[in-house]
């Protein structure tokens, strides 16, 4: 058994925002012991990741992951910029496309509710784990 999960870079996203990328960027991925420890030594020359989300799994591997997720979301290509030093799966995302999941997600489960939320990390990462696991 495996964890998928959803890292965030607080360095990673000042320079994503700086270079026009946004400052949504996430680093999914797929780990067989906790993805803390991997967290902890870093990816794209940056030490300051944190784990948003993750997700015992079965029978899923990295790269199944990242093409299903690559069918919905735009990758960072790392051989296009050298700041992510060969790290895949790092993905930006827009505010709108979280905000229009969260939004059929509540009327499809019947919470229609107020439409005015604060997006926070933890959106962005259930919305990335949700078109992961499609």
């Amino acid at each position: 058994m495996g964890f998928l999960y959803v890292a965030r870079s607080a360095k990673l996203a000042r320079w994503a925002s700086d270079v026009g990328l946004g400052r949504h960027v996430y680093k999914i991925g797929v780990s067989e012991a906790d993805p803390k420890a991997a967290a902890a030594e870093g990816w794209a020359g940056e030490s300051d990741w944190t784990i948003v989300r993750k997700r015992a799994i079965e029978n899923l591997d990295e790269e199944e992951a990242l093409a299903r997720l690559a069918r919905k979301e735009k990758m960072i290509d790392p051989k296009l910029y050298p700041k992510l030093k060969g790290t895949a799966g790092v993905f930006r995302l827009t505010a709108p496309q979280v905000e229009n999941h969260l939004l059929v997600t509540r009327a499809l489960a019947g919470n229609g509710g107020p439409a005015a939320f604060k997006l926070k990390p933890g959106d962005f990462a259930d919305y990335l784990i949700h078109n992961a696991l499609r």
